[in-house]
């Protein structure tokens, strides 16, 4: 079967890419009016790969802490051979592989694509919560043939960290806010004009993204009020990462300290002294550090930097323009796993310090607030390897940050647009090693089984072995779903149907999606209800 030889088509890819990346007569070249590229012909998996491709100017100098602008023109011809670096983030060193000038894209096509293939785009925005480029330089090959070279796929770097989500009202006089999701607006618009060139057609691109990209691809439907500039036909959030919303206001705080460690504070001009700071004070400055009030010692701000409500691209709060039907009408698949915030939060004893985690995280939230979420997750059954209240806090962040907002897309589509062009699933892939260690099914371990394990960094060695049957299901849903808006179309034989999410209203039905029990559900009554707490709890999460 084909999860059978999933190992040795691993081996066989990464070989062949080691082979195939020095110059050669035989490689592929694309003129994009501003440069052309010599890519890399992989001859054993029959796909070209063009890395590293600059889609917008080094945001360096005077273009720090500004919206992308347009590459330089080069004459030469440039080589596309590597993945180029991605962008510094927080608490990041500067180094061949991480720098200021990063905003490359990647694209995977198949060898005999030309302009006129017109194949389905799959875009991919890598998360990393804002703070850093965390799936980078993943490789879109096992996809492309596992699709009959039926598909053309791309990654790209964007701004992250203090260089991408920089906020105050000075960066709105002398700058523009969310710089880092601007980056990701050029890529789609440099997508609509130079994707045929590689064979892709313009007019079919789904964008898919995990974690902070899955968030990233929430801001993409909602962006200037839900406007609908004919970027994309499809959307595949997952993971959605919903931190608490940012004003301008509630992000000053912010800028101050950033200025402050920079040794720009005292400065006549801030916005001119950050612009011409070497990178090493902008490394001093960008740090994780606590919000106000909250003790020094406790690692509660691990996603920092965020996009804030700038008033344009974002106009208010996620949850509020899905809930008012302000995002592009295209068809979802709305993705989570089982156990979204596991790798992520404290190991609390006591329910006191649960409680204090949710005081450092969300500082506007009062004791009676606090009080609440303890007795909607109150003490749950134990995990191994972790104290007693751990359990209870890994479900309440893993639904108020990752999995309500699942929840919410996937309701707001089937409400103002259709629900039979909706798609919920819940991952529940049992890997021993994680299953052992207390943390379930972690965040984003699906990402392995989507784009084929190696292909998209460091996989669960349970994906070669007593979970392999699950990826060619996983895999051929996502195929499937950026061929034709739907899951089911081109799904592998040994998938089941994926149902909608039909007509249950706020309710629904998803896909449990796990080895050997893969089968619809309802979403149960105790998930809606832990849900629509936090929805009224979403305004005080604003920072």
């Amino acid at each position: 079967m084909w999860y059978q030889i999933l190992p040795q088509l691993f081996i066989l890819s990464r070989a062949a890419s080691a082979l195939s990346i020095s110059p050669s007569s035989e490689n592929p070249i694309v003129d994009l009016t501003y440069a052309k590229y010599e890519g890399v012909r992989d001859k054993a998996f029959g796909i070209d790969k063009y890395l590293g491709m600059r889609y917008a100017e080094a945001p360096l100098g005077d273009l720090r802490f500004r919206a992308p602008r347009d590459p330089t023109v080069v004459a030469d011809i440039q080589t596309a051979h590597e993945f180029g670096p991605i962008c510094l983030g927080s608490d990041q060193t500067p180094s061949d592989n991480m720098s200021e000038d990063c905003l490359f894209v990647n694209v995977f096509t198949p060898s005999n694509a030309t302009s006129d293939s017109k194949l389905p785009v799959w875009l991919y925005i890598q998360g990393g919560g804002y703070a850093s480029n965390a799936d980078h330089d993943y490789d879109g090959s096992m996809v492309i043939r596992e699709s009959g070279y039926n598909i053309l796929f791309a990654n790209f770097n964007y701004r992250v960290g203090a260089l991408g989500f920089l906020a105050s009202e000075k960066v709105r006089a002398d700058g523009d806010l969310n710089v880092g999701l601007l980056d990701q607006r050029k890529l789609l618009w440099w997508v609509q004009e130079h994707i045929s060139k590689f064979g892709g057609d313009p007019s079919h691109v789904v964008i898919h993204g995990t974690s902070a990209g899955s968030g990233s691809v929430t801001h993409h439907l909602t962006a200037y009020g839900g406007r609908d500039e004919g970027l994309f036909v499809g959307a595949a959030p997952q993971s959605k990462f919903w931190p608490p919303q940012r004003t301008v206001t509630g992000a000053e705080f912010q800028f101050d300290r950033f200025a402050n460690d920079t040794g720009c504070s005292e400065a006549p001009d801030v916005m001119a002294c950050l612009r011409s700071a070497d990178l090493e004070a902008i490394v001093a400055g960008d740090t994780s550090q606590p919000l106000p009030g909250a003790p020094t010692n406790e690692p509660f701000n691990q996603f920092y930097w965020l996009p804030v409500v700038d008033g344009d691209f974002i106009r208010s709060s996620l949850y509020d323009q899905f809930e008012r039907g302000q995002f592009v009408k295209v068809p979802v698949l709305v993705a989570n796993t089982n156990d979204e915030a596991s790798v992520f939060v404290t190991n609390p004893a006591t329910a006191d310090e649960m409680a204090l985690f949710f005081r450092n995280y969300f500082p506007k939230l009062t004791e009676r607030e606090v009080k609440q979420i303890l007795q909607t997750y109150p003490l749950q059954d134990p995990l191994p390897q972790h104290e007693a209240w751990y359990p209870s806090l890994s479900a309440a962040y893993g639904d108020s940050i990752f999995l309500c907002p699942g929840y919410e897309v996937a309701k707001a589509a089937a409400r103002h647009f259709s629900s039979d062009k909706v798609w919920n699933y819940r991952f529940n892939m049992q890997d021993p090693s994680n299953i052992q260690a207390g943390l379930g099914t972690i965040h984003a371990v699906d990402t392995d089984a989507i784009l084929g394990p190696g292909f998209a960094g460091g996989y669960a060695e349970s994906y070669l072995d007593v979970n392999a049957p699950i990826v060619p299901n996983t895999m051929h849903y996502y195929i499937s779903f950026v061929r034709s808006a739907d899951p089911n179309k081109y799904k592998h034989e040994t998938a089941p149907l994926w149902e909608s999410w039909g007509n249950g209203g706020d309710q629904g039905r998803r896909l449990k999606l796990e080895t050997n029990s893969t089968f619809m559900e309802d979403i149960p009554s105790l998930q809606i209800h832990r849900c629509n707490f936090w929805r009224g709890l979403a305004r005080q999460m604003e920072l």
